[in-house]
């Protein structure tokens, strides 16, 4: 699936220590080739979030994305309490 990137996401990724952008570009590159692969995790969202979908980095992080077609726009990195 084609990526495209939200500046929000540009920002909150160039924040990462370079160890944890490393786990990240990983992530994608599986999303890539396979955005339901169980590594991922990936999940509807809820609430006011319900038109969007996420997947984990690791344990803390996770990508907030939406779907358009086959592209998804990845819109937020960052822990659970970007949730809120």
């Amino acid at each position: 699936m084609k990526v495209a990137y939200h500046p929000n996401f540009i920002k909150q990724f160039k924040k990462l220590s370079s160890v944890l952008q490393i786990e990240v570009k990983e992530k994608i590159e599986i999303f890539e080739e396979n955005y339901l692969h169980h590594s991922l995790k990936t999940h509807k969202l809820h609430g006011r979030f319900k038109k969007d979908y996420a997947f984990s980095v690791n344990y803390s992080y996770r990508i907030i994305f939406r779907i358009f077609k086959d592209e998804a726009l990845f819109l937020e990195i960052g822990t659970h309490d970007m949730y809120r």
